[in-house]
């Protein structure tokens, strides 16, 4: 199964396309595919308490709970998000944030690390920031590496601002497909 995570809070907009363009590829490539609006999961902000220090688990009982399972059933993952200021919007990095049961179970009580899956990230810069994406991009990278996934294609939309801006690009969603098909022949492999 191939995970979509749409990490911004408007929906139909750029990223949205973007995401939408990944998964029918990688269905195209036989992949079953789901899909996470991260503005409506109900994923409240980690309050740093470290209980997941002592088993690995968060004891917020929200909507992060279906995502943890999710997360770990997945053969593969895309993330697509907007930027803001330079990086992710805060209901994703609130997603981000709550990956810390991961990083516990890897540095703290060292449990043995499992093989990195495949994912891809596909941002959608606007055009007036000076110090644009990468923050977005290294944000990402950092959380999902914890989670066990590694980003092999990152696919950037830019500028877009407003919603249909990526009509005049049909290159980008062309690359965004091509980064679903990797990802669902990837997410078919044993």
């Amino acid at each position: 199964m191939v995970l979509g995570i749409a990490g911004s809070p408007r929906r139909r907009g750029n990223s949205d396309s973007m995401l939408d363009a990944a998964l029918k590829g990688a269905e195209a490539a036989g992949a079953l595919t789901q899909r996470v609006v991260v503005s409506s999961a109900g994923i409240s902000a980690c309050r740093a308490c470290q209980a997941c220090s002592r088993d690995g688990h968060c004891v917020q009982d929200d909507g992060m709970t279906a995502v943890y399972e999710l997360l770990d059933a997945a053969d593969a993952i895309v993330v697509a998000t907007p930027v803001f200021f330079a990086t992710v919007p805060s209901q994703l990095k609130a997603l981000y944030d709550r990956a810390q049961p991961y990083w516990a179970r890897r540095y703290v009580l060292k449990q043995p690390v499992l093989a990195k899956r495949p994912g891809a990230l596909l941002i959608a810069a606007g055009g007036g920031d000076p110090y644009g994406h990468g923050c977005a991009e290294t944000t990402t990278r950092s959380a999902m590496a914890v989670v066990g996934y590694e980003f092999g294609d990152v696919v950037v939309a830019k500028p877009v601002d407003a919603r249909g801006d990526l009509a005049g690009k049909p290159e980008v969603l062309g690359a965004c497909s091509e980064a679903g098909e990797r990802l669902g022949r990837a997410a078919g492999q044993p």
